[in-house]
């Protein structure tokens, strides 16, 4: 696996918690070099010196992925310091799940924001990079819910379901430019998404499920990884995975 991956330049957005911080460590054991953009500063600074001192590489930079004036300068940063951009991991994402008719409509227009808005500004700002590579790899995080929808979901499955609507898309035209594109799917992975959760009730029953089922966010890395590792001229474009015990 470490092959196509070592010595690779890899963006990951929501890199401070959760399955954008299990990625970084994990690349960053198999050789990748790690740019981790987020919002809090201090955790991807924190991570970022945590994988120099394990003898990875990595570097921490601000970005608020509905800010495209911040994705842009995340992307052009890393191009104008490693000379290239290799992978697009489009990680950054929220879920503060509620049915509709309690309308929740900032919590609605958040998630379009960062879980639709955040992959279409990570898209816009690498692309032109990669099209002049004539080579790289986008890969968005969808989930489960962007095939299923279930009590409370409608919201956030619609953002997932345009994720995967726009990973499609951008696969059938990206083809003359030699440029990989993958969705990854997560079951109930434990992270501090259900934190987002206002809905006291809906809280509750996620935690529990997730706390019965749930995996760790490892899975995610290692599921990111096998995509990227395949040989250039294979496309893994979509992946489903959840724990062995979910049903949903």
């Amino acid at each position: 696996m470490e092959n196509n991956i070592k010595n690779k330049i890899v963006i990951i957005t929501g890199a401070s918690s959760g399955m954008g911080e299990a990625a970084a460590k994990h690349l960053a054991t198999l050789g990748a070099v790690v740019v981790l953009g987020a919002r809090r500063t201090d955790k991807i600074e924190q991570l970022a010196e945590e994988i120099v001192e394990n003898g990875g590489k990595a570097l921490a930079i601000k970005a608020d992925v509905t800010n495209l004036t911040e994705v842009q300068n995340l992307v052009d940063t890393t191009v104008q310091k490693f000379g290239r951009l290799d992978v697009l991991l489009n990680n950054a994402g929220v879920m503060p799940l509620s049915p509709i008719d309690r309308l929740n409509v900032d919590e609605w227009n958040t998630m379009i924001d960062v879980n639709i808005k955040g992959v279409l500004n990570g898209i816009a700002s690498a692309l032109p990079y990669m099209k002049e590579q004539k080579s790289g790899q986008i890969i968005n995080t969808a989930s489960v819910a962007g095939h299923k929808i279930f009590g409370g979901s409608a919201v956030y499955s619609a953002t997932k379901f345009a994720v995967r609507a726009l990973s499609e898309g951008l696969r059938m035209e990206l083809k003359p430019y030699n440029i990989r594109t993958t969705i990854v799917s997560p079951g109930a992975v434990k992270t501090e998404l259900l934190e987002h959760i206002s809905e006291a009730d809906i809280q509750k029953a996620n935690k529990e499920y997730v706390g019965q089922v749930g995996i760790s966010a490892d899975s995610f890395a290692r599921v990111v990884a096998f995509a990227i590792s395949q040989p250039e001229d294979v496309d893994i474009n979509e992946v489903i995975f959840r724990p062995t015990a979910q049903e949903l």
